[in-house]
């Protein structure tokens, strides 16, 4: 049974590109065909690449490998870390700090601290053993950290994979995962170089029920690997997503403004 179909995609918008003259040469062999101004991704390959990205996760996940979820731009940070949870996986959905990858032993020092204050705060040291000005502050740093590295608190090795969603914007991730030769798996909307991934998907990577339903894809190939069948993935659910977009054309539009 196929992993995702094509009225899946053409609900969620997946065939809609950017405009024609915001595009990458390099995306050309993916876009089907130009209209109204507006580039069409290739579904038939969306379907196929998709597919491969599945086996792919499930076939690492089955080994023990995890993936971590990458996605910071608003449309995707809900998606990121809902998916990320379900299928025990990590996830940045704030903002990629520059090492992450490539010098995580510092990272985790921020892990670490940040794993401190939650204790401290869990057990009433916070309150107890600090003044209200200093338990503020210390609460501020807290949050900073939460945002930061909260997805990543028991990321102790590196990740078998990235999932990542608007490669231009997250572009450091995508250079610190070639550096160490961490396979990526990436959302490639018309208007990107997709150079540096390694399992390329074809399709609309700013609409909010396309990201959820890719990421859904990827997170379920991780759940199925790993035997939960309560988790089995149900095109119903992209339902509940927070905004519907009824008009991907414009929302393309608004986001190029």
């Amino acid at each position: 049974m196929a992993v995702i179909s094509m009225k899946e995609l053409l609900e969620v918008g997946a065939h809609f590109g950017h405009q024609a003259k915001r595009w990458n040469p390099k995306m050309k062999p993916y876009i089907y065909a130009e209209r109204n101004g507006l580039h069409i991704l290739d579904l038939q390959q969306t379907l196929v690449s998709t597919e491969k990205a599945y086996e792919f996760v499930r076939e690492i996940a089955s080994e023990g490998g995890k993936v971590l979820f990458v996605g910071t731009k608003k449309q995707a940070q809900e998606a990121m870390k809902e998916e990320a949870e379900r299928c025990g996986g990590f996830y940045v959905n704030q903002r990629w700090l520059g090492g992450l990858l490539t010098n995580l032993e510092t990272i985790k020092k921020r892990v670490k601290k940040l794993k401190e204050l939650e204790e401290m705060e869990a057990d009433g040291t916070l309150d107890e053993a600090y003044t209200k000005k200093e338990a503020a502050i210390l609460r501020k740093e807290m949050e900073k950290l939460q945002k930061n590295v909260g997805g990543i608190k028991e990321m102790n090795t590196l990740p078998a994979a990235l999932f990542v969603v608007d490669i231009k914007k997250e572009f450091l991730a995508l250079e610190e995962a070639a550096k160490l030769g961490i396979p990526v798996i990436a959302l490639i909307d018309s208007n990107v170089d997709p150079d540096l991934v390694t399992y390329r998907i074809p399709a609309n990577d700013d609409a909010i029920r396309s990201i959820k339903l890719f990421a859904k894809v990827i997170s379920q190939a991780v759940v199925e690997a790993n035997g939960g069948q309560e988790n089995e993935y149900t095109p119903a659910e992209l339902e509940t997503a927070e905004v519907l977009e009824e008009n991907f054309v414009v929302e393309k539009e608004e986001i190029e403004e």
